[in-house]
């Protein structure tokens, strides 16, 4: 059984041990979420109203066994955020909340994986501790610390642009 399908099966066992979804749910929602291959089983859960959020966050901490972390909202240190590359982030499913000296404190949404931590020795030698988050918070937070704001302006910009650097540079001055 692939890491996927055994993760899903398992989590919607402990999800049904709350008493968040019913025994028929259990049975039916990993053939129901094969059919949806390209979304996460979390977001799947939230997507079909199965669950709230915080009872999927306080399932995931029980399920891994680390404190869960909302990154919805969350304002990330961009100098820690870019520790590592956007591509290594995405394919991860993490983006590090915070270091301290010799501590890095990073969210994944499978903190189980047992090759995470030399790919993130890679990058950084701190003291890994993980938490544990929802796929797409992630994703969009990633996304939010490496995608240019609709404000910003680069040198590119400027070239293609009909306006005389030289204008705005005086305007500024």
């Amino acid at each position: 059984m692939s890491r996927k399908k055994s993760f899903v099966k398992n989590f919607t066992k402990l999800l049904c041990k709350r008493e968040l979804i019913s025994v028929e749910d259990s049975l039916e929602l990993p053939d129901e979420f094969s059919h949806r291959a390209k979304e996460s089983f979390d977001n799947f859960l939230l997507s079909e109203g199965l669950v709230s959020k915080d009872d999927l966050l306080e399932s995931l901490r029980e399920y891994y066994q680390v404190p869960a972390f909302d990154a919805q909202g969350h304002f990330f240190q961009r100098s820690t955020v870019r520790l590592f590359p956007k591509i290594f982030l995405i394919k991860n499913v993490i983006i590090p909340i915070e270091r301290d000296e010799n501590m890095l404190i990073v969210l994944a949404n499978d903190p189980t994986d047992h090759e995470l931590l030399s790919k993130i020795g890679e990058f950084v030698s701190y003291d890994i501790h993980f938490r544990v988050g929802l796929y797409q918070d992630i994703l969009n937070a990633v996304h939010e610390y490496y995608d240019a704001s609709v404000t910003q302006i680069t040198g590119k910009d400027i070239e293609e642009s009909d306006i005389d650097y030289k204008d705005v540079v005086d305007k500024v001055d």
